[in-house]
């Protein structure tokens, strides 16, 4: 993908400007006439016109459609909307709309359809219902009115007179939500594949958009939300960390937003295989027989069968099901399962490969007490061929998380403990991590952990404050690391 120059983003604006801006007053035009009109009448069949015209302008244009709302300000795609006198009423009536169910965004696929825009804007002047989350009921009523090209997602909060994309302690709660919400569906959607119960793949895939939002807006706060992982329901967490890392890789490569969504799903679904083999076997402790090793290595194939078996499937889940045929195959096959024939993993396969290793390598397991560090999991990834992972991919990784990822316990030249809680933005200084201090140079905790970045430098001799001398466990010192994150 080529990247942007400041010029070609100035024009970009400039152009979704007023196309934004006769989106939203079509959008509202249509919503005036469905008040007075049934949807047959001419003047609802023109609006209607006329609003889709505009919506294949933008798509032809951009890709893909997107209107978002965050507290007072409306965007298309990624550009702020500003409002001018003549559009204020077409603007307030839709945010009104908007906010009244509780939507944050809607989308539309290229594919969408002028009578899917009748219906979403019938439901959107409906009064919400007093007894049920807004929300919730306006993405069922959505569903069941068959709407395929067009996806709302639930409204983020906002503080007034903050930027509406900053990090702040409200994003954090968001992205907090959006991961204990995750891990739910995942364990649901796993617990049903396992029993032999129809899946909610609408709850699946809002919950996958949630985590693409929340990567694309707001990356640093939800990678550090991987920290809260839970022992006892690791299988589901580390679906969903899977699900985070593997589309932060793919923002990182450039891939689409469409995309970033087929590539969550499929992360989210890798070892869904796993649902069909013994509970007892995935949760032994201690070393496997041959016997059970050899059942685990069919987990892979068991995830093809059940996806392709799954019911509530629109299309054939392609991608998915190679990824999870495919995501311990290596990049020289000599993971599993074995082919007779040459063949190549495909990309989704290769970034689901790079985030399940580093998830699981530094979780705890049943088999395993103590985690690897997250520093010397990636180091590893890098530098040992043998682990088969694409090093352009672990490049890729190591760009958005550093030298030492997120969640890494670090001991510094003051004797003080520290947790890295961001990368360093300057990619020259990788090994100078945002990092949150905990103790003092004796080791006691601090009431109030400090942020500090490690590139800061002292005036007088040019040299960093703090430099890291090692990474350590956090269960050695009984620290736990999520604490610092949510």
């Amino acid at each position: 993908m080529t990247p942007e120059t400041p010029g070609s983003l100035l024009q970009s604006e400039s152009v979704l400007q007023p196309l934004g801006r006769s989106f939203v007053t079509a959008f509202y035009v249509v919503a005036q006439a469905l008040k007075l009109y049934p949807m047959e009448n001419t003047a609802v069949q023109n609006a209607l016109e006329e609003l889709q015209r505009v919506v294949r302008r933008i798509v032809d244009r951009e890709g893909a459609l997107e209107l978002r709302q965050v507290g007072d300000f409306l965007f298309l795609n990624d550009a702020r909307l500003r409002v001018q006198l003549s559009d204020f009423t077409a603007f307030s009536v839709v945010a009104g709309l908007l906010a009244r169910h509780r939507v944050g965004s809607i989308e539309a696929a290229a594919e969408v359809a002028r009578d899917e825009w009748a219906r979403l804007i019938a439901l959107l002047l409906q009064e919400p219902s007093n007894t049920a989350d807004p929300f919730e009921r306006l993405a069922d009523r959505l569903a069941a009115a068959g709407v395929p090209h067009i996806q709302v997602s639930v409204a983020r909060k906002w503080e007034p007179g903050r930027d509406p994309l900053e990090s702040d302690d409200v994003s954090k709660e968001v992205a907090k939500r959006t991961y204990l919400q995750s891990v739910a569906v995942a364990k649901g959607v796993l617990t049903d594949i396992r029993l032999g119960r129809a899946v909610n793949l609408r709850r699946v895939k809002r919950a996958v958009q949630g985590i693409v939002d929340q990567v694309l807006h707001n990356e640093t706060t939800i990678i550090g939300m991987t920290t809260l992982r839970d022992f006892d329901e690791y299988t589901f967490t580390h679906s969903v960390n899977v699900c985070i890392f593997s589309v932060v890789i793919g923002q990182k490569l450039g891939l689409t937003k469409p995309q970033l969504y087929e590539l969550g799903l499929a992360a989210l679904f890798h070892d869904i295989g796993k649902m069909r083999l013994p509970a007892g076997l995935i949760n032994k402790p201690g070393d496997l027989t041959p016997d059970e090793w050899r059942l685990i290595q069919q987990h892979p194939t068991e995830g093809l069968l059940a996806l392709f078996q799954m019911r509530g499937m629109t299309d054939v889940p392609y991608r998915p099901m190679l990824v999870a045929y495919e995501h311990h195959m290596k990049t020289d096959l000599t993971g599993y399962p074995k082919n007779k024939r040459p063949r190549t993993p495909r990309l989704f396969s290769r970034i689901v490969a790079v985030a399940d290793g580093f998830d699981a390598a530094t979780s705890k397991r049943s088999y395993r007490s103590l985690p690897w560090p997250p520093d010397e999991v990636v180091r590893e990834m890098r530098d040992n061929p043998a682990r088969g992972y694409d090093p352009l991919l672990v490049k890729a990784f190591m760009n958005v998380t550093g030298i030492y990822p997120v969640g890494t316990l670090v001991i510094l030249d003051t004797h003080e403990m520290a947790i890295v809680v961001a990368r360093n933005p300057d990619p020259k200084r990788v090994h100078h991590p945002i990092v949150k201090i905990i103790t003092d140079y004796m080791g006691v905790r601090l009431a109030e952990p400090k942020v500090h970045d490690l590139s800061e430098v002292n005036p007088e001799t040019g040299l960093p404050l703090r430099s890291i001398i090692k990474t350590t466990d956090p269960d050695k010192y009984g620290i736990r690391v999520s604490d610092y994150f949510v």
